[in-house]
């Protein structure tokens, strides 16, 4: 569901970490849980091993002592590992509460992992899942100086508060307070307009299924082929009807020829565009009918005088 090369960004930048001071018998056995929950997603798709040695590294961590600085890359990693595993197991809906269970605060849900808790529950269309945690970490002061921050309140705006409706939120993030380290001059004039834009379409009455146009008209508006088609169609019709009752009239075939050949040369018949469909079919009748007028009389001369 979600993309394994983009999850394990966090994971490959642990390689610093190997080459930094010696990491306890702990820490070591979480670095070794690390990489076999990354072999089971990426290379075995195995998500539920991944994800339970996600869990077992989590454990693992709860138990060392927090003064090594390595200890939140780790934690980081492994959520976002086993993130990427729930999504592909299809267990979206309980994402959000396992990593609060490792956190235990909303505020303290890393940014990048809160980006990708938007993201996905976005994806699966419960983006109002992400309301109440984005709003608490987004309010959170120490949050707005991470680098990650402007990122996550850009998601919450247009994947949560937009689609959702709640503009006065939008507005307030977009000048408020909250919003001020998040973007820059012209990303607020850009976020209003979508909210202006957004609440203008929210605004707008509903189409009268009275007044509905027929499919057929629709197609017709919809395609600016569809009143030359007819008119072509008419135009070849006439012409095959004169044609029918002209025997032996060589230069009125060069003509409908000519219509035809113009046609294709001009207009471009493009054989993918729906439109195009009705046309050449209705085309290749005609011209089916058109042969059989013309040559049809001489094929049979022709067989008879050889029976001869």
């Amino acid at each position: 569901m979600m993309s394994s090369s983009a999850s394990l960004a966090p994971a490959r930048s642990l390689g610093s970490v190997r080459h930094s001071p010696p990491l306890s018998s702990s820490l070591a056995h979480t670095l070794s849980l690390l990489d076999s929950a990354a072999e089971r997603l990426v290379l075995h798709r195995d998500f539920q091993a991944a994800f339970d040695a996600c869990d077992r590294g989590l454990e693992a961590l709860a138990s060392v002592e927090q003064e090594d600085s390595r200890c939140g890359e780790f934690k980081a990693a492994l959520c976002i590992l086993g993130i990427q595993a729930l999504a592909e197991l299809n267990q979206w809906h309980g994402v959000l509460s396992w990593i609060l269970q490792h956190y235990e605060r909303q505020e303290e849900i890393p940014a990048k992992i809160m980006q990708m808790c938007i993201l996905l529950y976005t994806k699966v269309g419960e983006q109002a899942m992400m309301q109440e945690a984005a709003r608490v970490w987004l309010h959170c002061p120490s949050n707005s100086r991470l680098a990650g921050y402007g990122t996550v309140a850009e998601l919450y705006l247009l994947h949560v508060l937009v689609p959702l409706g709640h503009m006065d939120e939008a507005r307030e993030l977009i000048l408020g307070e909250v919003g001020s380290g998040a973007f820059t001059e012209d990303q607020r004039q850009v976020a209003l307009d979508v909210v202006e834009e957004k609440q203008r379409q929210n605004q707008e009455p509903p189409p009268d299924p009275s007044r509905s146009p027929s499919p057929e008209n629709t197609a017709h508006r919809a395609s600016p082929r569809g009143a030359v088609i007819q008119r072509l169609e008419a135009m070849l019709r006439l012409l095959y009807r004169r044609l029918s009752i002209s025997v032996g009239s060589f230069p009125l075939r060069r003509v409908f020829l000519a219509v035809v050949l113009l046609y294709m040369l001009l207009v471009r018949i493009d054989p993918a565009f729906p439109s195009s469909f009705v046309w050449i079919s209705k085309l290749l009748e005609l011209l089916k009918q058109m042969w059989n007028t013309m040559f049809a009389p001489y094929y049979r001369a022709l067989a008879q005088s050889k029976g001869l």
